[in-house]
């Protein structure tokens, strides 16, 4: 086993989290700067027609990415485990089943390009003049499904393996290169919305086939071998049991896309459609950190849960929920005090900066409390207790959001839509600590691991 792994269950969990964290932090930062530049190119080089198509074909991109998170997250916290108990054969079976299924995956992307993609786009609430720029972003992006789900599943898998810097890496190589290719297709050769379309998938190929290398190359602690490709039941079962909730967050983001959309067309226009679009956008860029910080986490928990090391794993959460909790009060902070400013960024019309401040202020009300959410849930999965993991992952979007989003518009228009963000926040934070509370001897009390991992919730 290399070094790389083998520090997840002896490096002191202060720096260990830093060496994990900070790198993923770093790799979510720039990846959100991506999502952010990508959305002020269309804004400025499109119009706000073209924000609302990239607004309605995100939910299409994110399906594709749900199934492959499913399968990335999933196998990561059964490969971390699978080497804290020192089974590196069984790892690399692991890693053989994903890359099947990432084959698979791809397949219905490509299939969908040419099938039913204007359908699928309409029934997302596309009107006739959004759907020919939802229509030029999601195409080519469906085309090339098969680099957007081997890069998203391996960074799963590489950050599993303790190997942060290369995880770092494979998140800033598609994003920097992208900010550079947007201006170039959009303007340069205007091709539009189209032309980012493209930019994202060239970016896409190109570190896919970096992140090839670095596995045939030997540098991971996992190798491709031919006879681990052969899919097999009971690996496959395992990884998506587990990468279930994943699936569950990312499929419920879509369909909160959707309802958001359908919602804001009704009760609204297309302008509160394309409003939305920047918004959502800062609202990625202000949980990238988090993210980061859950994936520093995530295979030290997992690892050490593996090996029955029960003091690094409490600690490792302690620290963890600290260091979140801080990041989310400085986001409650600057949406609250320079809204319009951020606004600004991404249009200079008047009405657009007043309706984006407007719902930012109500959208990010309770964001302090999203940290501990992003934590809670990520925690379950990492040990492998699928259930709890599944409800947390539903809970804001599925359980709470979605309906609020679909109801509370009835009675105050499209303000309902805003205000079901921080209603949600606060239900689903409260259900977080409540299954933390419940399982308090599992995560913050000494003991030895193995005991606990028949607890009731698993």
């Amino acid at each position: 086993m290399k070094e790389q792994s083998q520090r997840l269950g002896t490096q002191p969990i202060p720096k260990l989290l830093a060496n994990l964290s900070i790198p993923a932090m770093i790799g979510m930062f720039v990846m959100a700067l991506y999502n952010v530049v990508d959305t002020l190119f269309i804004a400025r080089g499109v119009g706000i027609l073209g924000v609302s198509g990239v607004s309605i074909g995100f939910p299409v991109m994110l399906i594709m990415m749900a199934v492959s998170a499913a399968v990335g997250i999933g196998g990561a916290s059964v490969i971390s485990r699978r080497l804290g108990e020192n089974k590196a054969e069984e790892a690399e079976q692991v890693f053989g089943n994903i890359l099947f299924a990432i084959l698979l995956i791809s397949s219905f992307g490509l299939i969908g390009a040419f099938t039913f993609l204007e359908p699928l786009l309409i029934l997302f609430g596309a009107t006739e003049n959004i759907l020919p720029y939802a229509k030029d972003y999601l195409y080519p992006i469906m085309l090339g499904s098969i680099f957007f789900s081997f890069s998203f599943t391996t960074n799963s898998i590489i950050r599993s393996e303790g190997n942060s810097r290369f995880a770092m890496i494979t998140m800033i190589i598609p994003s920097v290169l992208n900010i550079i290719l947007d201006p170039i297709f959009i303007f340069g050769l205007d091709m539009g919305v189209l032309g980012a379309s493209v930019a994202t998938v060239i970016s896409q190929a190109t570190v896919s086939v970096v992140v090839l290398v670095y596995f045939l190359k030997g540098k991971s602690t996992l190798t491709i071998y031919s006879a681990y490709l052969k899919p097999k039941v009971i690996v496959l079962k395992e990884i998506l049991t587990i990468g279930m909730p994943a699936f569950i967050r990312q499929v419920s983001g879509s369909g909160m896309m959707i309802a958001i959309n359908v919602m804001l067309i009704k009760f609204g226009g297309e302008f509160e459609v394309g409003v939305f679009g920047i918004v959502h956008k800062l609202a990625m860029f202000t949980i990238m950190p988090m993210i980061g910080v859950l994936q520093g986490m995530q295979p030290i928990i997992g690892y050490n849960y593996g090996a029955n090391q029960f003091g690094r794993l409490r600690e490792t959460i302690v620290l963890g929920m600290k260091v979140v909790t801080l990041i989310s009060a400085g986001i409650f902070i600057l949406m609250m005090t320079i809204p319009e400013s951020l606004v600004h960024i991404f249009s200079g019309d008047e009405k657009t900066i007043e309706t984006g401040a407007y719902a930012i202020r109500i959208m990010f009300a309770a964001s302090i409390l999203i940290g501990a959410q992003v934590v809670s849930g990520g925690l379950y999965q990492a040990v492998g207790m699928a259930k709890p993991a599944l409800i947390l992952s539903m809970a804001r979007q599925v359980l709470f959001l979605i309906p609020l989003v679909l109801t509370l518009p009835y009675f105050i228009g499209v303000t309902g839509v805003w205000l079901a963000f921080p209603i949600s926040d606060l239900l689903a934070f409260t259900l977080s600590m409540f299954f933390l509370y419940k399982d308090r001897k599992l995560f913050f009390k000494s003991g030895n691991a193995a005991s606990y991992k028949t607890a009731p919730s698993s």
